[in-house]
């Protein structure tokens, strides 16, 4: 259990790192654009105007992922209650592989329900 623990640790840990790298570039990129002397500029290649837009299309985009491999896993999960048949043993690992779907499933939604919500929130209060 505490091996799944760490492993869970790790993984966010891992992502909480990637968005700090990722809004970093964002931000550069959402700067003043940089004139190399011949006429080019850096331009904003997104088509987001901040970073609660940009956090608001990932969140977008991974809720859009997660949904149909959160699907996968939750069929996985009732052919493994099947596949049991009555052991005990089989029973709780086919528990615990449904109680961890729909945990991830609840943090993906509620992450992009409260980014929603707080961008909503934001922008009601800039007009």
């Amino acid at each position: 259990m505490t091996h799944i623990i760490s492993k869970f640790l790790a993984s966010v840990r891992f992502v909480i790192v990637s968005l700090v790298i990722a809004l970093a570039n964002v931000s550069i990129a959402l700067g003043e654009p940089i004139s190399s002397g011949v006429g080019n500029s850096l331009q904003n290649p997104l088509q987001f105007n901040g970073i609660a837009e940009f956090i608001a299309g990932a969140l977008k985009v991974l809720v859009m992922v997660a949904l149909p491999i959160i699907s996968l896993f939750i069929v996985y999960a009732g052919f493994m209650f099947v596949s049991a048949q009555g052991n005990t043993e089989k029973l709780a690992a086919a528990r615990n592989n449904f109680f961890y779907v729909v945990i991830g499933a609840i943090l993906i939604l509620g992450a992009w329900v409260i980014a929603t919500l707080i961008g909503g929130t934001v922008t009601q209060l800039t007009r």
